[in-house]
């Protein structure tokens, strides 16, 4: 591998930590400039299209949470369900930073994760600012900038990429089709995915070739489509090589950080079925898989946080879809959301609790 194949790629939370950090010592100093002009104009802008979006998608959104006087149609116990579930993926997840960041206990990526996914469910900026305080969390916490930076950047690609790749391998089930219908056919549907998407994992992160193989046909599919403009080169090698630095910073134990990921994404599925099963619903396996899919893409949506409206909006829709009743679609929806948008909010709040009493004042998080 040549030099020049080795360019650094970083990703947009290395480079929010590193304007964190910059403007921290910038404070320091007693330099720091006030706004721009331009940073208050792409301020408002943002705000201005955050304001249209929700107006457009509010009867959705309404909708769904005016769902919450029909909430006692879900028994207790499968609210329970879902709740151990949820419980489950936050597992996996804190497992797989605290393998990245290399910390030996539990409380300071806990409290910190908590407090960050809150604060990228409400704040403008969303995971940027989400990721900017759980860093400057980990560092009161004791643990090394350095390390925060490379382990959370490390695990925000891997969930990012397992998420990417999950429809990928939907599709063939969604294309499939099939004419069974229940909860029973979803449940072996995901699972069948979610293990195909771990030996794929596996097989990437052990292997150049097929990593190699994936980077070249990308690489030629770019340049074909994009004729008129430079052609991408070495592509190949620099997947390859962003791929041995992940390694480098998970450690020998990428497996389990690949299976943690997974386990987030699969934990969560299953409370989607959890709500649906709750409602007594018969729906197309494979579009239940994609009605998931779709509501995780739709959180990144960035014009409002945490895709707030329009992961209501695609979800009632993909699940109606689906065959699940146009109102246990909506209601289904809700319960999901209750769990994965709004409760972890209070959570938030004890996350800065818990983490401020061991560690000492909270951190503030200043806007980059």
């Amino acid at each position: 591998m040549t030099p020049s194949t080795r360019i650094p790629v970083r990703d947009r939370l290395g480079r929010v930590i590193d304007e964190q950090i910059d403007l921290e010592h910038e404070l320091e100093r007693g330099q720091a400039a006030e706004p721009s002009r331009r940073s208050l104009r792409r301020t408002l802008i943002w705000l201005g299209i955050t304001g249209v979006s929700l107006y457009l998608i509010a009867p959705s959104l309404l909708d769904t949470l005016s769902s919450w006087r029909d909430i006692d149609e879900v028994a207790p116990i499968w609210l329970l369900a879902m709740a151990a579930l949820q419980a489950a993926s936050l597992w996996c997840l804190w497992a797989m930073q605290r393998l990245a960041v290399h910390v030996g206990g539990w409380h300071a990526v806990a409290t910190s994760q908590l407090a960050g996914n809150a604060i990228a469910k409400v704040a403008p900026g969303g995971g940027a600012i989400g990721a900017a305080l759980q860093y400057r969390m980990l560092v009161q916490a004791g643990v090394e900038p350095s390390r925060a930076v490379s382990g959370l950047t490390a695990t925000n690609l891997l969930v990012f990429t397992v998420l990417l790749a999950l429809p990928v391998l939907a599709i063939p089930a969604i294309a499939g089709g099939g004419v069974n219908s229940g909860l029973v056919h979803a449940t072996v549907v995901g699972a069948v995915v979610f293990t195909a998407l771990f030996a794929l994992g596996v097989l990437l992160l052990a292997l150049d070739g097929p990593l190699a193989w994936i980077g070249r046909s990308a690489q030629r599919l770019r340049n074909r489509v994009r004729s008129g403009r430079t052609p991408v080169q070495g592509l190949a090698a620099r997947l390859v090589c962003e791929r041995d630095r992940l390694l480098a910073t998970l450690g020998p134990r990428w497996k389990e950080a690949l299976a943690a990921s997974i386990g987030r994404w699969a934990f969560d599925y299953g409370s989607l079925l959890a709500a649906l099963a709750a409602l007594g619903s018969t729906p197309r396996p494979a579009l239940v898989l994609l009605a998931f899919c779709t509501a995780q893409l739709l959180t990144l949506v960035p014009v409002t946080p945490g895709g707030l409206g329009f992961v209501e909006a695609g979800l009632t829709a993909t699940l109606t879809l689906a065959g699940v009743p146009p109102g246990k679609a909506v209601l289904a929806t809700f319960a999901y959301r209750l769990f994965t948008y709004w409760l972890p909010l209070p959570l938030g709040l004890l996350g800065v609790a818990l983490h401020r009493r061991r560690y000492g004042g909270a951190p503030a998080v200043t806007a980059g």
